[in-house]
Parts: C-alpha cells; structure tokens; sequence
C-alpha cells in the first residue's frame, strides 16, 4: 500500500499541541441536525448537506484537517477537524476578517461577490500548519500557525496563482502548481516570502486531459496530482512522474458519478463579473437536462492516508441551490493509481460506505450548531457576515439574548452591509427567527432573506404610513405588503432545495403560519458562487442611517436529519423499481425479476422480503415465500440474482440509503448495483456501477413496508 511522505512524517514530529478547549462540544442543538454517522459503523454521503466547496484536507497523527473556500464571507478560511474523516467539528477561521479594498466593505457601488477566498491549500511541516489561497485580483495569501486552532498569521504574494497546491519536497525544495488545462509550476522561496524569479515551467501541457483545482502530492517516490476536469462533464484526473518535471502519464480516477442527484436550476445571465442585480433585474434561469454536459459529478478534490495504510478521497459535488457539497470516498489502488471507488468498480463511489478504520472511537457529531438563541457572548461559528461588517454597527451585549443590527443605507437587500449568513441545509429544511422591529425608523427595512441571485426576504419595513410586513420576491419582481398590528413577528423561510423552491411565511404567535407570496426558485449563478444562505438583515432605504432591529431565537428545522428509520432492520419490505414502476418477484425458477403493479405476481409472498440485519448497514433479503435470500452469483459479465435455499457471501448488501422512501443495493460479491434493464424488466443482475442523475437506470427502489405475517 503507497505511503504518503509527507503525511506520514508527522508522525513522527507532532506533538500534542493543540489545546483541549479547541475541540470542546458546541452547545446541544434544540434541533436536530445532519450528520453522516448512521452510528452503525457506516456514513452516508454527503458529510455536510450544506456548501462545503473546494475540499483540502491532510494528517497529522491521527488528527485530520479540513478546509474550504468561503469566498466573501466573514469570517474567511474555515478549518474543520475530524479524528475519522465522517465527523467534522468546527475548529477556527484563518481570517476573522479580509479587507482588501471597498469592494469587500459594499463600499462605493463595489462588491466582493464570489470573490475572495478561492480553494485553499491546507499543509503540516516541520511542526507548522499552513494555508495557501489566491485571493482573485489581489495575490497569495499565506496563513501559518503552530496551532491549527489558531490564532494564524498571514502575508500576502503578489503576483498571485490560481486554484494552487503546495508540495513541500524530501529535499527541503517548496514547489506550487497551478492552472486550467495545462499544469504550471514554481518554486517558492525557502522562507516563502515569494516566488523564485525564472523557476515557474509548464510540466503537463495543453491538452493532457488535466483540469483545476490541483492536488499535488509525493507518494512512495513518485509525484501524483489530481485535478477537476470539466471536458466533456465533471471527473477526476490523476497525473504521476517519477521526476517533479515529469514527463507525466494521466488517467482518469472518478467519473459519472453524481449519486442519482440531477443539476439544479441554474441561471446564465448573472455572472462573476456581472454587477449586483437590483429591482427590476431579469433573470435567465432553466433547468439543464438530466445528463447534459457540466460539473456535476464528483470532482476537485484530494486523497488522504489513514495510520494503517488505507487511503481515502474527498471531492465535491454541485448539489443544486444547496450549492456545493463534499463527499468521501474509499480509494483502491490499483497498478500505482489511486482510483476512488472499490474493486470490481473503480471510478464510481458509494453513497453509504463502512467508516475508514481508525483508533479513535468517534459518536455521531454534528459540525456546527445551527440553531441561535443570541445569548453567548459571541456569534457561534456557523455564522458568517456577508462581506466585512460594520463592527459598531451590530451588538449582542447591547440587549442580551437578541442580536441587534443597527440600519445602514442601501439600495437592495444584496447591498446591504451587515447582513448576517448561514448556509441553508438540505435537502429540505426551515429556518424561523423573531424580530422585534419596534425601534426601527422610517426607510428602515428588517427581516429574513434566502441570499441568492434572485433572493427573496420577508420582514418588516416602517413607511410613512406605519409598520408594515413586507415581503419581497426578486424573480417575480413582487413586493408584497400589508399593516401588522405588531411590531414583533415570527418570520420563517421553508425551502426545499432538491426542487430549488422556497416559501416565505410569519406568525404574530408563533404558532400558526400564514405563507407570504409566491414561490421563490433558487438558482446556482456565478457571481456569489455560493449556495443559498439565511441572512438576518437590518437596512435603510432611504438612504440614511436608521434605527435597529433585533431578532432573536434563530431555529433550524430538518426534516430529513433523523435518518434512523431509513434502514428497515427486521421489517418486510416491497421493493418497486424506480425505472418502470415494476415490483421485485421471486419467480418459481429462483430468478429474481420484475412483476407488474397490482398484478398476482406483485401481491404475492415472493415479492416480499424481510430485511435481516448483518452489522454495519449490511442486510440480507429472505423472500417471504420461503423460496430463500436473494443472491449474486457468478461473476462474469453479469453478476446473476437468485433465490438460494442458503445464506453465503453473496446475500450480502450494503443498503444505499438515497432519502425519500428510496435505496440501491450494494453488492459485497462485486461492489456492483442490484439493477434490471428498464426497457425489458429482466432478469435482474448485480451490474450496475450506480445511479444515473434520474435513477431511472434500473438500480434505484423505492420500499415500502408491507408488515410482518
């Protein structure tokens, strides 16, 4: 098994330096939120169901570290820490803040929108944690600290590389590449203080299949990178060298893996250079086709050793208005090649996987608290302002248990400074505050946004005529209002963000919920770069300083984060066929193949099957006819499915748990799909590499309960 160098160095040179408040447990979330933990040894993809992009991670010890790109956002630069790679907990924010000009400040008509942080570069060396990260326009960042939990120092190189990784070599040489299509390198100075005139050569020309978004490490000898291509769709490239120059060969790692999820709306006409879109503006949004060309596969990420040699991968998926999520991987190597996937199906990854074998025993963790109720003395981390605030101008201390923003002119809601964000949380999920708008003035606008491009909010606005609660939708170009009685409401954004639609509702109790408008489509754009975030907003319209708002008791309901009953352990199940609504049989001969709904064969006791628990999210299938378990047998170009009189090998499943009533079945024979042919319905085999974006391939059930005789 290849042994990374520079990962596994530090074994040898940490020290335990990293203090235990560090990683003291936030608060208990009032809410339940998503976690990847199934708590039965297993994880199910993705780790976090909010945006979590451009993935770089290492270890130390057996520490993991994670970080991202958090473009605009303040604070900027997240670093996660993990003892498993499936539980992730916030650790600090390389940067409480960027300011780099007006534009990060929405200053002077400027704005930092899908700027900023880009694809960071996390590494260890010689008892030093660094981060990298081109900041677009204005030069590389480099963070350093012997603390990962902070606090960090940084210093900016001008001029910058794009999309960069960082190789720290045996023989003491710094080395970056960068680029999109064709692979540059440079050498940094030793004190990196910059780059070394004359040093930066191509080493992977034009045309070599290689992408972004490098990934650049020295494995047993040799020199590996991994890269994001987006020609013809979104995958993997790996590229290795025995020399740092190369010459290097390439093949692709991952491909056509999009775990049964289709692209999300997405709009054209609102790009990264394109100015804030204000009211009025058009949107150009559709919905692309189910396998049309982009990158909507796993793609750009890195891969990881674990203490006893096994290796894993995580990369990022575009996961629609959710934005951008991350995904772990097992990777088989296989003639020198890391490949994500496992043997017998290289390329491809499954959505619910054993968890990596590490020594720590880690419980189910949750990486942020969601839910607020604004009574610490700081704002918990999953928080993050909306470009650089106005630090004078917001307060938790000034009335305690609420978050006070104090108005600042704007035009919009998307140029209004400090506007305190989230990520919103898949795949549905409903975030409600309280805001007391009493003390706002006239102009003054209050209230709960889903920012994005379109966005919409609902609050409450204070016009000539009194207090009013507005509501406001950018697509529609609809602004909604009526009297309330009440300066203090409940307000409540409810998306559902796998059909890009959100909603808008408020109570004056609390308790029943009147919905505000039409519905509001989130799109993916360019120009934040982001996935749709709440946002707490306070501004003036009236082009003035105003008066304030103060909003409190931030909840984040999931519906779909209690995931403990997704697994029928023990029930009798059917099983229908997402590709042509045919239901699951057991024929006399002992195939397993396709019955019409509502036919005999449908109704009868061998298409039912009792879900036998096997440990670890492993089951076996009994059919209720007593005809036997279901099994792959053969393994040739089609991995047969039988009834067999005794449970072997065969019979054993990794149950894919897709969310909504729907599951794959992961054969341990050939780490193949359970699948038909859609088109003729027979026979059934253990084939398929995994879903289609539609799962309307074959290998996609939904299962229902049809009770226990």
């Amino acid at each position: 098994m290849p042994t990374s160098r520079y990962l596994s160095a530090a074994l040898l040179t940490l020290a335990t330096f990293v203090a235990a408040p560090a990683f003291a447990a936030a608060p208990a979330d009032p809410c339940p939120t998503w976690m990847p933990d199934n708590g039965n040894g297993t994880y199910t993809n993705p780790l976090f169901y909010d945006e979590f992009s451009d993935p770089d991670l290492i270890r130390v010890g057996d520490d993991f570290y994670l970080a991202g790109t958090t473009m605009h956002a303040m604070p900027s630069l997240v670093i996660l820490h993990s003892r498993d790679l499936v539980n992730w907990r916030f650790l600090s924010y390389a940067a409480e803040k960027l300011d780099l000009g007006p534009e990060y400040r929405l200053e002077e008509g400027k704005d930092a929108y899908g700027q900023g942080i880009w694809a960071p570069c996390i590494r260890y060396h010689q008892g030093t944690f660094y981060v990298f990260s081109n900041v677009n326009r204005k030069g590389l960042l480099v963070f350093t600290s012997k603390n990962p939990a902070g606090p960090w120092q940084q210093r900016l190189i001008t001029p910058g590389i794009h999309d960069l990784s960082v190789l720290f070599d045996d023989d003491g040489r710094i080395y970056a590449i960068s680029g999109y299509g064709e692979v540059h390198l440079v050498e940094f100075k030793p004190d990196l203080s910059g780059f070394i005139e004359g040093s930066e050569r191509v080493i992977i020309p034009r045309g070599s299949a290689m992408g972004e978004g490098h990934h650049f490490y020295k494995i047993g000898g040799r020199y590996y990178i991994i890269s994001a291509d987006y020609a013809p769709t979104g995958r993997m490239q790996c590229a290795r060298a025995d020399r740092v120059d190369g010459p290097y060969e390439t093949v692709v790692i991952s491909a056509r893996e999009t775990m049964g999820t289709q692209r999300g709306w997405w709009c054209n006409n609102v790009g990264q250079r394109a100015p804030i879109p204000g009211y009025g503006a058009t949107f150009d949004i559709h919905k692309p086709g189910d396998n049309e060309f982009g990158a909507a596969p796993l793609h750009q990420g890195g891969i990881v050793d674990l203490p006893n040699g096994d290796w894993w991968g995580l990369s990022m998926m575009d996961f629609k208005s959710v934005g951008r999520t991350t995904f772990l991987s097992p990777v088989t190597w296989t003639d020198g090649w890391p490949y994500f996937g496992l043997p017998g199906n290289l390329g491809r990854s499954p959505r619910t996987w054993v968890k990596p074998a590490v020594a720590a025993t880690v419980a189910p963790t949750a990486t942020y608290q969601r839910s607020d109720d604004f009574s610490g003395a700081k704002l918990l981390p999953v928080w993050q302002w909306n470009h650089v605030p106005v630090s004078a101008k917001w307060s938790l201390a000034e009335k305690p248990g609420a978050l006070r923003l104090h108005t600042l002119p704007a035009d919009h809601f998307l140029g209004a400074r400090n506007t305190l964000t989230q990520r919103v949380i898949g795949p549905e999920s409903t975030a409600t505050v309280v805001l007391d708008g009493s003390a706002l003035q006239p102009g003054d606008i209050a209230g709960l946004g889903l920012l994005n491009m379109p966005c919409g909010w609902i609050g409450l606005a204070r016009t000539t005529g009194g207090l009013v609660l507005r509501c406001y939708n950018q697509l529609a170009n609809e602004t909604l209002d009526q009297p309330l009685a009440s300066a203090r409401v409940h307000l409540r954004a409810t998306g559902n963000y796998d059909d890009d639609l959100a909603r808008f509702s408020y109570s004056t109790d609390g308790v029943g919920f009147t919905p505000v408008g039409t519905a509001l489509r989130l799109p993916y754009q360019l120009k934040t770069f982001q996935g749709t975030r709440y946002a707490l907003f306070a501004f003036n319209a009236a082009g003035r300083e105003g008066g304030h708002a103060e909003f409190d008791d931030f909840r984040v309901d999931e519906p779909f984060a209690d995931r403990s009953q997704n697994l029928p352990l023990g029930k009798t199940i059917s099983l229908t066929n997402l590709a042509n609504g045919s239901v699951v049989w057991g024929n006399p001969n002992g195939m397993l193949h396709s019955a019409r709904a509502g036919s005999p064969e449908a109704q009868s006791p061998a298409a039912r099957f009792r879900v036998l628990d096997r440990g670890q999210g492993r089951v076996a299938l009994e059919a209720m006819d007593g005809s036997g378990f279901v099994t792959v047998v053969g393994l040739g170009l089609s991995g047969d499915v039988r009834l067999c009189k005794q449970e072997t090998a065969g019979s054993l499943f990794q149950w894919q748990d897709m969310l909504r009533g729907q599951c794959m079945l992961l054969s341990l024979q050939n780490h193949r799909y359970v699948g038909v042919d859609p088109l003729t319905g027979e026979p059934y085999s253990a084939e398929s590499p995994g879903a289609r974006p539609d799962r309307k391939d074959g290998a996609v059930f939904t299962w229902a309960q049809a009770g226990n005789p």
